[in-house]
């Protein structure tokens, strides 16, 4: 049986102090941290083959940016699924599972697929990847503590952040490489895959404060969560102001009124405006930076992986920030909720000038902006601690699916501002002209106030409404029923 000192191992402080690094907890982590960043790089990889590949395959540009978006066809749909899924099936299968299919959606075209084998292994592989961020988070949780979990939240979040800095050189590398080539970009993810999965099927375990643990240690997990429960052993909601005291001793409550609470609604909006600015960086970046600000070649590679690193960076310090306010009994809403509002306002407030600077200082605002805005997975963290462990997913998920429509929205919104603003691309491919690199100017600024003042308002809200403390306590009181 799992003890309480044994729990407690399970801390980033413990493990340092102990010089116990490689305990389970961390390294679950630390596989899951892998699998966001392979995630990353089966999304990327058909941007970075689309020269050699349209070639190859006769496509226009149309017909290829036609198999881009079709990542996206069953995206929510099976990400939301899955999660009402991870109710009732442990965690560490459906990860394994998703480890394995991506991995074997990659081989059909190092062997040689055509267009249409890409168009459908791209869907498939879209369904595949929905679910990978909220499951990810719910696996990561349940090791740790409710005051632990922001911390290793951010961590495994910031896999996606990390994926660019990474995979983006190795794969263009491969790429270019004329004794690999563009198919086996796909190769090397599908082994990459193979290799992930073997390892979690050797180190991946179910954590002791999750739904699907063992009895002995979710027993143990829940006395260690919060001592204050009523004549019925159920949390006592009064007796302390944090939420994150009694989040795993929080009974089943009906998932309609969770979606349809103010909180979700502006976690929502917020988490929107989140995958906008994934949306513009994995699709219009590049082109900003050539035309607008006029980096070489060689720097826009460079350049372009810096709001990646800001957004890693912002991750991993609101994680440790969140964790100490917590510690110290802080509730969710400020030293999460809040944090996440605050960290948005910033990001809005960048891209509102953004439009206003040149050079050297539009990197360094877009930098800010963009990478700021790639705190998402913090919104998702927040409202998982209004519900109980079998409901978090499918809360996490349902998010999740909905505020991706603002990474689909994000180039087509970008293109319609560039083509009111008059712009034209040279069918030569030569090169954008002052004329046409300032009304390409015009029209993404016009897209960068509209996302600034976007974000600066939901920044707002999530300050005042982004209240998991105040949300638990309402449904709890008014709907929980035993699952």
């Amino acid at each position: 049986m799992t003890t309480h000192e044994d729990l407690a191992d399970h801390t980033l402080r413990a493990a340092v102090r102990k010089g116990r690094m490689n305990r389970r907890a961390w390294i679950v982590t630390g596989l899951l941290v892998a699998f966001q960043i392979i995630n990353f790089a089966d999304k990327a990889v058909i941007g970075l083959v689309a020269g050699p590949a349209m070639k190859e395959l006769g496509l226009t540009s149309g017909q290829f940016g036609f198999i881009g978006s079709a990542f996206f066809f069953l995206f929510s749909i099976a990400g939301i699924a899955v999660g009402f899924i991870a109710g009732k099936v442990p965690t560490r299968w459906i990860l394994l599972t998703m480890g394995v299919s991506w991995a074997v959606l990659q081989f059909p075209m190092l062997f040689g697929g055509g267009a249409a084998v890409l168009l459908v292994t791209r869907i498939l592989l879209g369904a595949a990847e929905g679910p990978a961020t909220p499951i990810s988070l719910q696996h990561a949780q349940a090791w740790f503590s409710p005051k632990e979990r922001g911390l290793p939240s951010s961590v495994v979040a910031a896999g996606s952040a990390i994926g660019p800095i990474i995979a983006a050189p190795l794969l263009a590398w491969v790429i270019a490489n004329p004794a690999l080539g563009w198919r086996w970009a796909f190769g090397l993810l599908g082994v990459v895959g193979l290799m992930w999965s073997l390892a979690w099927l050797i180190f991946g375990r179910e954590g002791p404060y999750g739904h699907a643990s063992a009895p002995a240690e979710k027993a143990d997990a829940e006395v260690n969560a919060g001592p204050d429960t009523d004549s019925r052993g159920e949390a006592n909601l009064d007796a302390k102001p944090s939420i994150a005291d009694y989040s795993d001793l929080l009974r089943m409550v009906p998932i309609r009124r969770v979606l349809g609470s103010w909180m979700f609604l502006v976690a929502l909006l917020a988490g929107a405006g989140c995958f906008w600015a994934q949306g513009f960086l994995s699709t219009w970046s590049p082109k900003y930076l050539s035309s607008v600000v006029d980096l070489k070649p060689e720097m826009i590679g460079l350049v372009s992986t810096f709001p990646w690193i800001v957004g890693a960076g912002a991750l991993l310090i609101l994680g440790f920030a969140s964790r100490y306010l917590m510690k110290r009994g802080v509730t969710v809403r400020w030293a999460m909720g809040a944090l996440f509002g605050v960290t948005l306002l910033i990001s809005g407030l960048c891209f509102t000038i953004l439009p206003h600077m040149h050079g050297y200082g539009a990197v360094g605002f877009l930098t800010v902006g963009a990478g700021l805005a790639l705190i998402y997975p913090l919104a998702p963290t927040a409202i998982a601690f209004c519900v109980c462990s079998k409901q978090r997913a499918a809360v996490m998920a349902t998010l999740t699916g909905f505020a991706s429509i603002g990474g689909v929205i994000a180039p087509a919104m970008v293109g319609v501002f560039m083509d009111r603003a008059g712009y034209s691309a040279d069918p030569q491919g030569v090169g954008d002209t002052a004329e046409m690199a300032s009304r390409l100017a015009d029209g993404m600024n016009s897209s960068f106030i509209l996302i600034g003042i976007y974000l600066t308002c939901v920044g707002l809200l999530s300050v005042v409404l982004l209240n998991p403390d105040r949300t638990a306590r309402s449904l709890q009181k008014k709907f929980s029923f035993s699952g």
